[in-house]
């Protein structure tokens, strides 16, 4: 497998890649790989020649420290894993933080038309700015066709559409379904530092997302967003900070239904220290 640590290497290998007319996916990773990445790259892979996967835990998208600190680092196993869906049709970038941002580690300031400022934006100061940071960034060394992203961060998602949208980026950008585990908990890297306990009690989360589904079918938002605060103030381990009801496309909380809007339910939850994120289409 061939793995590159300095975008200059990397971009001479694309060059190859492209002179060959041969087509590229691209999978961002902050590493910590699961099968939720496994199937983001396995759909690459259908799609294209080659795909290129970064492992790179971003600073400037961390508004806290301390989850920067402890966000885990697992290069070896995270190839490891790759190695068994491709040795030879995948492509590592895993750089440095020099590599990426020189001796200047900040964020750029990005306007996605308010898509920014729901949800995620109002409890996370900065992130979207690290987020279109670095993709930006990696769009432009890698270079590929096609992006995959999955819809466990659909507001990421949308984020990333419209950063391609408005800076003209050559990638098409695509959204793959949510990869759970057995019990229903969303994959993701942050999993593997729950303890037993609370890991146990997480699946909690998307048993929810699919009650309060059935509820919206004949309730209001606000019925159903009060329901849900409802089942977590009783829970004993499971802390809810936010469950929001809101338009697919702009992201905005629904105040009243509209049988022409398509509207998805989104939350996030607190595992002792671990922040959980997940949702769900709700027509």
């Amino acid at each position: 497998m061939t793995i590159f640590k300095n975008k200059t290497d990397l971009i001479a290998y694309v060059d190859t890649i492209k002179s060959n007319n041969k087509t590229l996916g691209f999978v961002p990773t902050m590493g910590a790989l699961h099968d939720g990445h496994a199937s983001l790259i396995i759909e690459g892979l259908k799609q294209n020649d080659f795909v290129a996967v970064s492992i790179f835990v971003n600073p400037t998208q961390f508004d806290k420290q301390e989850d920067l600190v402890k966000y885990p680092r697992t290069l070896d196993s995270d190839v490891g894993l790759l190695s068994k869906i491709s040795e030879d049709e995948i492509i590592v970038y895993a750089p440095t933080v020099e590599d990426i941002y020189g001796d200047n580690v900040v964020s750029t300031s990005f306007s996605y038309d308010g898509l920014e400022h729901e949800m995620e934006g109002k409890f996370r100061d900065g992130h979207f700015d690290g987020v279109g940071t670095i993709v930006k960034r990696l769009f432009e060394i890698v270079r590929p066709d096609n992006s995959y992203f999955g819809e466990k961060d659909f507001q990421q998602l949308m984020i990333i559409k419209k950063l391609v949208e408005k800076y003209d980026i050559p990638v098409k950008v695509n959204g793959c379904k949510i990869h759970r585990a057995e019990d229903g908990l969303a994959m993701s890297s942050r999993n593997m530092r729950l303890k037993p306990e609370y890991r146990n009690a997480s699946p909690f989360i998307y048993k929810t997302l699919k009650s309060a589904k059935e509820k919206f079918e004949t309730k209001s938002a606000n019925k159903v967003t009060e329901w849900v605060s409802k089942q977590f103030a009783k829970h004993e381990l499971l802390e809810l900070e936010y469950f929001i009801i809101a338009d697919a496309e702009t992201l905005k909380t629904v105040k009243r239904k509209s049988n022409k809007s398509s509207y998805r339910a989104f939350i996030a939850v607190y595992a002792d220290d671990i922040r959980l994120i997940d949702n769900i289409a709700l027509n």
